[in-house]
């Protein structure tokens, strides 16, 4: 359920607005990226604080398909001294995180609430906790999380995603959404030469709406348009 203001215990003196921005933020609550949906700090405009919907809204406790043995438990920093990965997108977790306290896994908010199947017009994904065919991104087996389609011709890595929008994240901010919709769609009718190709772009863009908890089309088209020229 999403509200227009929200008080959050992380930012308790401040109400926080929920709003839609082409411009990336990086979330106050699990430390990773964001674009899109977001909810800000809408009373002191020096605060610069933003959280994801996922980091505004957590669940107490979480129970995740992959992980039937595990009760995951909303923390607002990883338990322990130690460094920890999340088992999702293998990266860092650095503030808000769901932890299993029996099984040790662990999980960003936004990956842990991960649609387990995405579509859009004929293209449908599913997300596998490992699948043995290649990513198209990195050309690995096995590794982090992975969306693949129905059809079993186009996987990618949740981490291979994640870590292309981090790399990308300052020509989103940079590019004016006009130009970069158009870049895409120039850059897609020389790239897409059958219909695998055609599959594998379209699918990205609907993993990146998947990964960053938008489902904005806009958004998605945009950091495609970037992560075309990798």
């Amino acid at each position: 359920m999403k509200y227009n203001e929200i008080y959050h215990f992380h930012h308790p003196h401040h109400k926080l607005k929920f709003e839609k921005s082409e411009i990336p933020f990086k979330c106050d609550g699990c430390k990773e990226i964001g674009i899109g949906s977001r909810y800000k700090c809408s009373t002191n405009t020096l605060c610069d604080y933003d959280l994801h919907m996922q980091c505004a809204l957590p669940s107490p406790t979480f129970f995740h398909p992959f992980y039937r043995k595990c009760n995951f438990q909303f923390m607002s920093h990883p338990p322990g001294e130690t460094g920890r990965y999340c088992n999702a997108c293998e990266k860092d977790v650095n503030g808000f995180v769901y932890h299993c306290r029996s099984c040790g896994y662990d999980l960003h908010p936004c990956c842990a609430k991960l649609p387990m199947v995405v579509e859009e017009d004929e293209v449908k994904l599913y997300l596998y906790r490992k699948v043995r065919s290649w990513c198209h991104h990195c050309g690995r087996k096995g590794g982090s999380w992975s969306y693949r389609s129905k059809c079993k011709s186009y996987s990618v890595h949740v981490a291979c995603v994640r870590e292309m929008l981090v790399e990308n994240w300052h020509h989103v901010y940079r590019n004016s959404i006009s130009n970069s919709m158009q870049s895409s769609v120039h850059r897609s009718k020389g790239r897409m030469k059958n219909r695998c190709c055609d599959i594998a772009a379209f699918a990205l863009q609907i993993v990146i709406s998947a990964i960053l908890g938008d489902p904005t089309p806009l958004i998605a088209a945009i950091v495609a348009s970037l992560i075309s020229t990798s």
